[in-house]
């Protein structure tokens, strides 16, 4: 029989399940090729943001300010992602937001060009808005593979991301060693994620809209959609029921989903912070070239994309809560090493655990919120807009911050936010999990 496991509620493959149809596993190797294209786009930006600086002799708060505005468009877009999705599909919906990045990094290449700070916050602000309907299209694209396969695989999505970050972050390093613009660099980066994202979408599943639900046939069962909320569940192929519908408001009341959002806000403020401020941050305080610089941010995305890889061997060994004082601690000593290192061979050491350690917090988050199938709808929107305004808003919060502690000083500020969650990895454990030990007997016969 199926059950839960301890470490995010995703429902194992058993023994008498057959395999995934061919189309099944189709749609997840596109899917992880999406998850990877938006990493890499994203980290070609990342990786250039020293030439921007140095293009237009910018302070760190005016490039705080820029990022603070631009990251207005993805919080302004993740609460609304899901009901696009409701309406026009998934599929489509990863393409109108691949259409917005790519639109939004040309405008952004424009505005340098031309010198405006004010328009280049403009267009990141239209990117960003790409940016959350992208992210939440394909995760929740994601979830409903992995229900067709019967099996985790979210986090291998999110190691594709983090891998396609590395891409993007040693290509960026290249182009800057080799003396490639910024303004020729970032247009091609773009329209060639958008291009390849176009025929990675061919191969997402087959959507057929019943009411207010798109079904999905996976071979051995139907999984019942509810897209508006951004839910799945297995169902019988000739009975499927319809998906429940919960209060999406009312999870903000939820305790144990608040303090497992402040969870994902530390780890997407550890994750975000490294890949707006490291290399800015390494150019400081070793005197590296703006190449070296990126280079150092490479190293911090290798460790994080190993990490994730791992990961899910490591929680179904060790458990959740565990796993996720771990990288916490992991974070807090390699931050702590990074920002104090006056040698740039003890901070490349700070970097690979703080890569390590910002790797799984935000994926368990997302299973912890996921728990419970009725309401993880809800609760899962809730973590991720939490999370994603962190991410999105904290770093330029610390440029701001820089102005006056230097950008290590700054980071090191994400130290208190660390250690605040570490103390509230509890509510992350599954509430089913006793009775998940008690069923692991007779799962196992």
């Amino acid at each position: 029989m199926d059950r839960n496991d301890s470490t995010g509620g995703a429902t194992r493959l058993s023994a008498t399940r057959p395999r995934a149809p061919r189309h099944v596993r189709a749609a997840s190797w596109a899917v992880l090729a999406v998850f990877a294209l938006a990493g890499f786009v994203f980290a070609s930006w990342a990786s250039r943001i020293p030439e921007v600086r140095d293009g237009l002799e910018l302070r760190p708060s005016t490039i705080g300010m820029v990022l603070l505005v631009g990251s207005i468009g993805s919080v302004a877009a993740l609460p609304l992602a899901g009901p696009l999705a409701g309406r026009i599909g998934t599929r489509r919906a990863c393409l109108l937001g691949v259409a917005a990045v790519t639109l939004g990094y040309i405008g952004l290449v424009g505005a340098y060009l031309a010198g405006s700070v004010p328009l280049m916050a403009v267009a990141l602000a239209f990117c960003s808005m790409g940016v959350g309907t992208w992210d939440v299209a394909m995760n929740l694209e994601g979830a409903i593979v992995e229900r067709g396969l019967g099996r985790s695989i979210m986090p291998v999505y999110h190691a594709a991301f983090s891998g396609g970050t590395v891409a993007g972050a040693a290509l960026g390093a290249l182009a800057a060693r080799l003396g490639i613009p910024f303004e020729v660099h970032m247009p091609v980066a773009a329209v060639l994620a958008l291009g390849c994202v176009a025929v990675a979408l061919r191969w997402f599943l087959p959507e057929k809209r019943r009411g207010g639900q798109v079904v999905v046939e996976d071979g051995a069962a139907v999984a019942d959609v509810d897209v508006e909320a951004g839910m799945s569940q297995p169902a019988a192929r000739d009975a499927a029921p319809a998906a429940v519908r919960t209060n999406p408001f009312a999870a903000w009341l939820e305790p144990r989903t608040l303090l497992i959002g402040l969870i994902v806000l530390s780890a997407a403020l550890t994750e975000g912070s490294a890949n707006d401020w490291l290399g800015l941050a390494s150019i400081e305080a070793f005197d590296l070239s703006n190449s070296a610089g990126a280079a150092m941010l490479t190293v911090f995305l290798v460790a994080m994309t190993a990490m994730r890889f791992v990961g899910t061997p490591l929680l179904d060994r060790l458990g959740r809560v565990f796993v996720l004082r771990l990288c916490i601690v992991l974070a807090l000593v390699g931050l702590t090493l990074f920002g104090l290192a006056s040698a740039q061979w003890v901070g490349i050491v700070g970097i690979v655990l703080w890569g390590c350690g910002a790797a799984l917090g935000f994926p368990v988050g997302m299973s912890a919120a996921s728990d419970e199938p009725e309401r993880a709808a809800a609760r899962v929107s809730v973590v991720a807009t939490v999370g994603y305004s962190a991410f999105l808003a904290g770093p330029p919060i610390l440029g701001f911050i820089a102005d006056h502690l230097g950008y290590r000083g700054a980071l090191l500020c994400i130290l208190v936010p660390l250690v605040i969650s570490l103390f509230v990895t509890k509510y992350a454990e599954p509430p089913a999990r006793q009775e998940d030990v008690a069923d692991a007997p007779v799962a196992g016969a």
